[in-house]
């Protein structure tokens, strides 16, 4: 069965970085677009960032532009979230979530089909 673990958050400084990582089994990797999403406390989930299958192809929310990077490692069936610069409204819960199509193209309207159990980001002095 579909298994995405994400992992890689904490407790950072306004202005820092962390990286997260999704470990993710069960299905063919290589084939589909994954995604990074985030909900804060009260608000609706919104997806951050996407990647398409080959890992040429990224797109991202304004907020997150210049500051977040999507990346993927099929050898490892791992995708990846570098965050920079961060700030105090960037805390949240993050989850990595798998593409519902095959070779989607990665737009911020992909529509996903499972996502993991999220870890927390804390961005605060």
């Amino acid at each position: 069965q579909v298994q995405l673990v994400e992992s890689g958050g904490g407790l950072v400084q306004p202005g820092g970085s962390l990286r997260l990582s999704c470990a993710a089994s069960g299905f063919p990797f290589s084939r589909y677009s994954m995604s990074w999403y985030r909900q804060a406390p009260e608000k609706k989930r919104e997806l951050v960032a996407v990647i398409n299958n080959n890992g040429r192809t990224a797109n991202y929310v304004d907020s997150v532009k210049g500051r977040f990077t999507i990346s993927r490692d099929n050898a490892r069936n791992t995708v990846y979230l570098q965050m920079n610069s961060l700030k105090p409204e960037d805390t949240a819960v993050y989850y990595c979530a798998k593409a519902r199509l095959q070779f989607g193209v990665a737009t911020l309207r992909e529509s996903h089909d499972f996502w993991g159990p999220g870890t927390q980001v804390t961005v605060s002095s």
